[in-house]
């Protein structure tokens, strides 16, 4: 009898030992499960916290780039500039134009590079629309039209192509605004770009920048609004 009570003894002892080394088991493995859970937390938490600062460090960039002055940028009165569909050709007072009376159709501009040059009378109502018009003469590296080509292809409402008798061997016009640069790496053109695509000089912002005229003539009859 002794020796079976003992025997007891011993077994509900060892199982005593068991239940609390599972019980022990199960809080390290509890802890742990908070602990990397609140490091992955904490680690989101920080990933967006990053993300956010950056994209308002970006939006303030572009602020403070769509309000800093431009250097050597020209301006014209966007009250004197008219604005009538017309069906004849214009003369304009600059080369390129930067706005004035111009053809019910305008010239594709959804990043839209043009090899050959295109009637003012279109890409200025491009300008209407809030597109940047980029333009290069032949006194402009291959290069660097290559590379303003790869840029103008990759933002909304630009157009690009060559305008062989303006005085500069790059230029960039909006509605009212225009700049020449030194080259493609000038960083006004970022800035342009930043400042006037749809920018506040834009009399008709969000019109179309499709369905115009393209690059063969044979563009859809888009009407102006």
């Amino acid at each position: 009898m002794a020796a079976n009570r003992s025997s007891n003894a011993d077994r509900r002892a060892r199982i005593e030992e068991m239940r609390r080394a599972e019980q022990a088991r199960e809080r390290r493995n509890r802890l742990i499960t908070i602990g990397v859970s609140t490091v992955v937390v904490l680690g989101l938490v920080g990933f967006g916290s990053f993300v956010l600062m950056k994209k308002s460090d970006e939006q303030d960039r572009k602020e403070a780039a769509a309000k800093a002055p431009i250097a050597a940028e020209k301006s014209w009165d966007p009250a004197k500039l008219g604005r009538n569909h017309v069906e004849t050709a214009v003369k304009y007072d600059m080369k390129p134009p930067v706005g004035g009376d111009h053809s019910q159709v305008w010239m594709n501009c959804d990043g839209d590079v043009y090899t050959k040059p295109v009637p003012e009378v279109n890409a200025v109502h491009s300008l209407e629309h809030g597109a940047v018009w980029v333009t290069y003469n032949k006194q402009a590296p291959k290069g660097d039209v290559d590379a303003l080509a790869k840029k103008v292809g990759k933002t909304k409402y630009t157009l690009m192509s060559p305008v062989d008798d303006q005085a500069g061997a790059i230029m960039l016009s909006a509605w009212g605004k225009q700049v020449t640069v030194d080259g493609a790496d000038d960083p006004r053109i970022d800035a342009f770009l930043t400042k006037y695509v749809q920018g506040p000089q834009t009399p008709e912002p969000g019109a179309a920048c499709t369905g115009g005229l393209d690059a063969e003539g044979a563009g859809g009859a888009g009407m102006g609004q």
